[in-house]
């Protein structure tokens, strides 16, 4: 019988259980170049970057190759070598690929593998015309003349996040990723995750950045700047400084951003307990009078979007909290002012978050107050890093500094917010305590934990069990607002991230080679919890002195206006409709509404009979046609607006009657 191995590079290595060659290979501690393989994303093979010469076979792709037993696979051929040259020469000659100035130089895969394969010119020219970079996304830029045509973007968005919000469009040598319609980011259904960034081997996309604007508030000196530190920065920023990701470095953040200018430094874990307090009272309220139970966190800004974009009528199921980046917003703008002798619009708060989702967030108007912004600005922690390198701060030599208080000090359970979890474990530690009318001697909730995208657990809470659902990825948040939808939920409690791994793994983050600087990452929040020495919300005097002094009981009138917000459908797609037959300016406007719910009631077949009837009666240049993608009326579909009139469960022969109806009166009042 053959042994359970493969023979790679003369090498012999065991098989086990890895779903393909290339897993098998850089088990081997051989780094096989690719573009548009990831670990959790399905195999695409499209690069052919990953080519080994197996014996008997031929040239094979191994990201598509089953590890067998008895394989001899070559992974560096000269003709492999030069394979892969070609490509690369190809890419680079088929783009911009402009590397000084681009935001992912030096972190670029295109980039780095032309220097690993010894590229010094590229023997080929370009036929393809520059075209414009999509500037319009609060969070992303999309540049496609950076684009490979990887695909890794477009798996990432449908697979994980189950949204789909770029393709790829046309054929051969025209193919294009794409949003859809050919639209830009801030007209589809992106809801600013970023994670199409994250997987992006180059600066196809790239997080928007703010830090121009920050440098010149700096500058400033009418301006008193404060920033505010996320829980999952502490244990990322190093990275880009060659420390590990488990490094706690919150003292030295602080530091750096002391030296680059800013007058004071908090923490976003401090507004993170105080979500605590306000969440946990209210899912405890919901649970009582069994009213909007499951109870759906509200901390995640790409979650919330994804709602109310597909699942509006979930809304009042998700906590009415803002999330602890505006709650300290609103609170910074209602206090600092007074306690530091300034203007309400002299003070400028900044953001240092691990997520992208949080500029969008930072510009809903429901958080802005008298045309100004709770939050002013929004750094990713790689424009953080940014900065620190701009003002040649060598940051891995800083002495730490202490943040400021009062918004500065923390319990444990405000940093484990960064994690998949996070949030569970500290309602839990808070709702325990205040339910079960006992001290928990350890404040750990293990059953939480783990790095599953859909995890359960069931909790005591006084004398009944709270069933408690957390996801991460929201193609696993789609499983359960279906099962919402359908009232086969038996969730109490479910806690949603839209990024793998919490905020860990937010889009802002230094960009990971492996999948396990997550987990190392989380290992580092628990860490920084155990370094502390309170681990409850409710041990918190600063908070509890808050409550005293400006907010009053917990849910209460104050807390509502500072802490609390609201939500709003939003439509599926912006700003314009799809023009069916031929428009003019003078014509009569008929729109039909095609999104999913109108679709499944009759509309795409309603919309074909009254384009031929148009079309068929010699309307057309009286008449145009629209599909439009959501009146947000998705129980009474199919919905067309015909002139100014709208009909809901509309028929062919309704809407044919009211078209007669408008084009009669049209042409009355011409006269």
């Amino acid at each position: 019988m053959k042994k359970n191995t493969v023979t790679i590079d003369g090498r012999e290595v065991a098989i086990n259980g890895e779903r393909n060659l290339l897993e098998l290979i850089r088990r081997a501690n051989i780094d096989l170049p690719t573009f548009c393989y990831h670990s959790e994303l399905s195999v695409y093979g499209a690069c052919r970057l990953c080519l080994v010469n197996v014996e008997g076979r031929g040239i094979c792709a191994a990201c598509s190759t089953r590890a067998e037993p008895g394989m001899v696979v070559r992974t560096s051929t000269e003709e492999i070598r030069e394979i892969r040259k070609i490509a690369i020469e190809l890419l680079l000659a088929n783009n911009d690929h402009n590397c000084p100035t681009c935001n992912k130089s030096s972190a670029c895969q295109l980039q780095n593998l032309a220097r690993r394969l010894g590229i010094t010119e590229v023997r080929f020219k370009s036929r393809k015309a520059p075209e414009p970079v999509d500037r319009s996304s609060p969070s992303l830029v999309r540049d496609p003349n950076k684009c490979v045509l990887c695909g890794d973007c477009v798996r990432a968005c449908s697979e994980i996040q189950g949204i789909g919000a770029i393709d790829f469009a046309h054929r051969g040598h025209n193919v294009a990723v794409l949003p859809s319609f050919g639209k830009n980011l801030n007209q589809v259904e992106c809801v600013n995750c970023g994670l199409c960034a994250t997987v992006c081997p180059t600066g196809a996309l790239t997080p928007k950045s703010e830090v121009e604007a920050v440098w010149k508030l700096l500058d400033d000196p009418t301006k008193t700047v404060v920033a505010q530190i996320a829980p999952a920065v502490r244990v990322a920023l190093g990275e880009s400084f060659g420390m590990a990701p488990t490094s706690v470095v919150t003292g030295q953040i602080v530091a750096a951003l002391k030296a680059i200018g800013f007058d004071r430094v908090f923490d976003t874990s401090f507004t993170a307990d105080l979500t605590v307090i306000e969440e946990a009272n209210e899912f405890l309220a919901r649970k009582q009078a069994g009213k909007n139970i499951p109870l759906f966190t509200s901390c995640c800004p790409g979650w919330v979007k994804f709602a109310e974009q597909y699942y509006p009528e979930l809304l009042s199921h998700i906590s009415s909290c803002r999330s602890p980046q505006q709650m300290f917003g609103s609170l910074a703008k209602e206090m600092l002012p007074e306690r530091y002798g300034i203007d309400r619009k002299d003070l400028v708060v900044v953001s240092i978050m691990p997520c992208t989702a949080k500029k969008y967030e930072a510009q809903l108007p429901r958080f802005e107050k008298d045309g100004i912004r709770d939050v002013d600005h929004v750094l990713t922690t790689q424009e953080l890093a940014r900065m620190i390198e701009e003002a040649g701060i060598r940051f891995d030599q800083l002495q730490p500094e202490s943040l400021d208080l009062p918004m500065g000090f923390k319990t444990g359970a405000g940093v484990i917010f960064g994690n998949s979890g996070g949030v569970t474990e500290a309602v839990l530690r808070y709702a325990v305590e205040k339910v079960n009318h006992v001290k928990l001697e350890s404040p750990d909730f293990m059953i939480v934990r783990g790095q599953e995208g859909l995890r359960e657990a069931t909790v005591r809470l006084g004398d009944e069990d709270v069933k408690i659902a957390i996801v991460h990825g929201l193609a696993n948040a789609r499983k359960i607002a279906e099962q919402v939808k359908a009232g086969t939920c038996e969730y109490d409690f479910v806690e949603v991230m839209a990024c793998p791994g919490g905020c860990i793994g937010g889009a802002g983050q230094p960009v990971p080679k492996d999948v396990q600087v997550r987990m190392f990452r989380t290992q580092g929040l628990y860490a920084a919890d155990k370094m502390l020495q309170l681990h409850k919300p409710q041990e918190n005097h600063f908070v509890t002195e808050l409550y005293e002094t400006k907010l009053g009981e917990v849910g209460g009138h104050a807390a509502h206006r500072l802490l609390h917000t609201s939500y709003q459908s939003r439509r599926r797609i912006a700003d314009e409709d799809l023009s069916l037959t031929s428009s003019g300016q003078a014509k009569l406007t008929v729109s039909v509404c095609v999104g999913t719910n109108c679709i499944v009631r009759g509309a795409q077949d309603l919309l074909h009979k009254l384009v031929h009837h148009v079309e068929g009666q010699g309307l057309a240049d009286e008449v145009d046609v629209r599909a439009s993608f959501c009146f947000e009326q998705c129980d009474r579909g199919p919905t067309v607006v015909i002139g100014d009139e709208v009909i809901h469960k509309c028929t062919f022969d309704r809407a044919c009657q009211a078209l007669n109806d408008a084009l009669i009166a049209r042409s009355a009042s011409a006269m």
